[in-house]
């Protein structure tokens, strides 16, 4: 699903609401017109995959949104802590058949509308998961399909060695895995 640019207007009409919890349900329905419209038009949003660049605006944010919900799924917040100006909300989602966990720390501008995510993302195949299939959505979205190839195919590789890792590698380190030594 695209943004219209009629949802990306002033989110006035929001600021008298509670905009995470907007943002969330938004968020848990995969609506990104919605989910904008708690947003203020310069927030920036801090992602867990690069420090390149970050995604600043409402529009540019908006445009992440849209392929995001095109391949995490079942997304469902849990927990929300803080309070005034700066909140945290948690969310156990998918990712293909990868579980994730995301936490965003959300900050709000006087108004209530939220002027900075930044997002923290768990556990490691899930991160290198939606590496794999966002960078790529994103692409494909801005009708850049060599670049979504290019983007596929160099990060595939450091997703199956974390799923590889994840399923044999790390079980062997489990607290119910250690064996006593015997010298």
């Amino acid at each position: 699903m695209r943004v219209r640019s009629e949802d990306l207007t002033s989110g006035d009409e929001m600021s008298q609401q509670d905009s995470v919890s907007q943002w969330c349900a938004a968020g848990e329905q995969g609506d990104a017109g919605r989910a904008a419209r708690c947003l203020a038009p310069d927030v920036e949003l801090i992602s867990p995959l690069t420090e390149q660049f970050r995604f600043v605006g409402r529009e540019q944010v908006s445009e992440l949104l849209n392929a995001a919900f095109t391949v995490i799924d079942n997304i469902k917040f849990h927990t929300r802590v803080g309070d005034g100006e700066t909140q945290a909300v948690f969310y156990r989602a998918q990712v293909g058949q990868q579980v994730l966990e995301e936490a965003q720390l959300l900050r709000l501008d006087s108004t209530g509308l939220i002027r900075e995510i930044t997002l923290f993302l768990r556990p490691l195949p899930a991160l290198t998961g939606l590496m794999s299939t966002l960078g790529p959505a994103l692409a494909r979205q801005q009708d850049r399909p060599g670049l979504a190839r290019f983007l596929a195919a160099s990060t595939a590789p450091l997703h199956a060695l974390t799923r590889l890792g994840e399923h044999h590698g790390v079980p062997l380190a489990a607290p119910t895995a250690a064996t006593p030594d015997t010298t």
